[in-house]
């Protein structure tokens, strides 16, 4: 009948409204569940009061004939912690400072107030990835890691950063952002950044967990504990790194206070260049006078081997006998009459050459 019909076409639309409900689910549970790893359940751990976040620091016991390396982190570092995933065995000892959801300005109160007796050979902090919400952008980001740099470098004198594991859930250009302004501020403050995101690709979804933040305890965290064994290593074995000093702003000389010196009348300046022309300088302005050249005219003097004549040469020695010692204080008379006898002879040759 006609309401059969009707009825049997209404059931194959709810089947067919079913199966398009069905397929919706699915993929969007697909979307939900990016990685495929798998992770450990989480163990309970004491609340820091400080942060009010679930916070653990463990020590390894000292070993003369290793190196000890302090890893300060987030909850990356908890499957190390809980023994979930073991560190590579060789000449280092490791140490974690683990605070599971902890941005940057937390890792830093967390690290300021930490318990450590001795002192690390060397400190790796492991870049904050929880400051991809914690803060409101990626300066704010920036300004907090540094404040947690320059507190771990105020503790200890070796410190270098690892860079964070790629996150699935979330969009990958902020990812990059964050990690370029965490690499600058490393830089700036002489802090080697070691980059490990091209060792995690992004197709292999086994190195995550479902969650698509954390990292699966069977291949990606023994991923990272190679990294972080491995970069701390090199690091060791690569001298200290100057930071240079600040360098301060030239200060601008003090001008000592100068005194106004008014000049009336004829003022006086350098000679002129050439010396031919004149400039004075009055109260009417400056004038040019020409000063003709000067000429000199050939004279030739026949050589007479007797300065002196006989006559001039007979009043010396009537003034100042040849065959007399000259007292000491009679010697500048006899330069005085030499001196004046000598000019009148000159005159006497001048007149010779130059007739008026």
């Amino acid at each position: 009948s006609k309401v059969g019909l009707l009825l049997s076409c209404v059931e194959r639309r709810n089947r067919r409204s079913s199966a398009v409900q069905l397929k919706f689910c699915v993929e969007f549970v697909s979307l939900l569940v990016l990685g495929t790893g798998a992770r450990h359940r989480v163990k309970p751990w004491p609340v820091s009061a400080l942060t009010g976040k679930f916070h653990r620091l463990d020590l390894p016991p000292e070993s003369p004939d290793k190196q000890f390396v302090l890893f300060v982190g987030d909850s990356h570092l908890r499957a190390l912690v809980d023994r979930y995933v073991r560190m590579p065995d060789g000449c280092l000892s490791f140490g974690f400072l683990s605070t599971p959801g902890a941005s940057a300005a937390e890792l830093r109160t967390e690290l300021l107030n930490a318990d450590i007796p001795r002192t690390p050979d060397i400190v790796c902090l492991l870049a904050p990835s929880n400051n991809l919400t914690a803060t409101p952008g990626i300066e704010a980001a920036g300004v907090a890691f540094d404040g947690l740099l320059r507190a771990a470098r105020s503790r200890w004198p070796k410190v270098f950063v690892l860079d964070f594991p790629p996150r699935l859930a979330s969009e990958l250009a902020p990812q990059q952002f964050l990690r370029e302004e965490f690499r600058r501020v490393a830089v700036k403050n002489g802090v080697k950044y070691c980059v490990t995101a091209d060792r995690f690709p992004l197709d292999s979804r086994a190195l995550w967990s479902r969650d698509g933040i954390h990292l699966s305890d069977d291949l990606g965290m023994p991923l990272l504990a190679k990294l972080l064994w491995h970069f701390s290593f090199g690091q060791l074995q690569s001298p200290l790194p100057v930071t240079p000093p600040p360098v301060s702003p030239p200060k601008s000389p003090v001008r000592p206070f100068a005194t106004t010196v008014v000049v009336k009348g004829e003022v006086s300046r350098p000679r002129p260049l050439d010396p031919f022309k004149e400039t004075v300088v009055g109260r009417r302005g400056k004038v040019k006078v020409c000063v003709p050249p000067l000429v000199l005219r050939e004279c030739f003097v026949v050589l007479n081997p007797i300065r002196f004549s006989t006559d001039k040469l007979a009043a010396m020695d009537r003034i100042v006998p040849s065959n007399l010692d000259i007292p000491m204080g009679n010697r500048s008379k006899v330069i005085g009459v030499i001196l004046i006898l000598t000019v009148c002879e000159c005159i006497h040759i001048n007149s010779a050459c130059n007739p008026i």
